[in-house]
């Protein structure tokens, strides 16, 4: 993530890399919106460096987070792709105050659940373990964003979502429609969202974990593809 001189074409091209991730997740919006895309024109600190109020440290932690998230297998992984330093730009220049601060609280309370489960920190702990502590709470912010999404729908008089059920929990019991909407998404969902995107968008994600074809050639409606292939990288 060294800094480079970066033309108008490399500054649309990472914005652009963003709606285009988003697509491959199945078109979520990602929590940040249009800070993200205004994120994505800061050019990138150096190798090795603090980014914002998060330490070298911090940023190695966020490392191990997306790595868990995302493990070297027959690729390298989100460490290698320096997702944890995307992560904190990401956070420091695209999240507001309040969301900046629901992060960075998560994630001292990430560690925490380790140290519960564990007995040790998350830094210190095993792959297995930490691929436990993270599994209980992707399950625990769905829980959360579904149930806020229920009390939206419940609000507006819509039918719940197929699957999800329509009891909403203690946080989103009270307050108004506005209150709900408002509320900082949980700290997971952030950590999760931008792991992907981090991945997804850098060099190693697109041209290792996807194939890559800078300059596209003839269209092809309909390509063979053999169970296990990667995707294909859009072209930014």
């Amino acid at each position: 993530m060294k800094p480079s001189v970066e033309s108008d074409q490399d500054l649309i091209n990472r914005r652009e890399a963003i709606r285009r991730v988003s697509a491959l997740l199945g078109g979520m919006a990602f929590i940040g919106g249009s800070g993200l895309l205004a994120a994505a024109e800061t050019p990138r600190p150096a190798a090795g460096a603090a980014v914002g109020e998060f330490s070298l440290q911090d940023i190695a932690f966020l490392d191990e987070i997306a790595e868990t998230i995302l493990p070297a297998t027959k690729t390298p992984g989100a460490k290698a792709a320096k997702t944890g330093a995307f992560m904190a730009l990401m956070v420091t220049d695209g999240y507001s105050p309040v969301q900046q601060k629901v992060f960075r609280d998560g994630m001292r309370k990430l560690d925490d659940a380790c140290k519960k489960a564990n007995g040790q920190s998350f830094m210190t702990a095993s792959s297995p373990q930490r691929l436990a502590v993270l599994t209980v709470l992707d399950r625990e912010q769905k829980r959360v964003m579904d149930g806020r999404e229920a009390a939206q729908r419940k609000r507006k008089g819509l039918a719940p979502l197929p699957g999800v059920v329509a009891v909403v929990d203690e946080e989103n019991a009270a307050g108004t429609e506005q209150d709900t909407e408002r509320r900082p998404a949980h700290y997971f969902r952030m950590m999760k969202e931008l792991a992907l995107l981090g991945y997804f968008t850098s060099e190693i994600g697109c041209k290792q974990a996807m194939r890559y074809v800078e300059a596209p050639g003839r269209f092809d409606a309909c390509v063979p593809y053999t169970a296990g292939d990667p995707a294909w990288a859009q072209h930014a």
